[in-house]
């Protein structure tokens, strides 16, 4: 049986060494690539069954390397990391086609398992949690900050907010 080829989109060179690590020691074939421009040039040459895409990259949102890694291969999992967890991203994620998304820090055991688990789970139990405002602020920022590919100043300018403040509020809960 061939070893599994993995495709690790990552922009943090230590965090995307560190998984390539431990992804190989666990018998996997790995590339790492920075940004989706690297991803175009890879992917005519290797066939990825598995993937790890960071949510935001120096170039931009890694939704688009999602769209692209799902339109090359429909069947390929790929697991969307992220500093960034918002519900709306989550959706976008999955709508895209990631077959799961985890919040960082995650390590290799999370993301082995995230991609065995590419089934939902009816069984999950609702569990009723109270939204704190802070909690709904920094869902509706990370929202925005998708949808503008995380410009910031277009962000503060479409939330109302002078880029300062959104500026300390992202300093406060830092992105990586």
């Amino acid at each position: 049986m061939s070893e599994p080829r993995l495709l690790i989109v990552e922009d943090d060179v230590s965090f995307a060494r560190t998984l390539q690590r431990s992804f190989e020691r666990r018998g996997y074939q790995v590339w790492a690539v920075r940004d989706l421009e690297a991803v175009e040039t890879l992917l005519p040459q290797v066939s990825p069954q598995y993937a790890v895409v960071d949510l935001k990259l120096e170039s931009g949102s890694g939704l688009k390397c999602v769209d692209r890694l799902h339109a090359h291969d429909p069947g390929m999992k790929i697991v969307v990391l992220t500093g960034f967890a918002s519900i709306a991203t989550a959706v976008e994620a999955m709508k895209l086609g990631a077959c799961h998304y985890l919040a960082k820090p995650s390590n290799s055991d999370d993301i082995e398992a995230a991609f065995g688990k590419s089934v939902g789970d009816a069984d999950v139990p609702i569990v009723g949690r109270p939204t704190s405002l802070k909690t709904l602020e920094w869902e509706r920022i990370n929202e925005m900050l998708a949808d503008t590919d995380f410009n910031i100043s277009e962000t503060a300018r479409r939330l109302g907010m002078h880029r300062r403040t959104l500026a300390r509020k992202l300093a406060k809960r830092p992105v990586k």
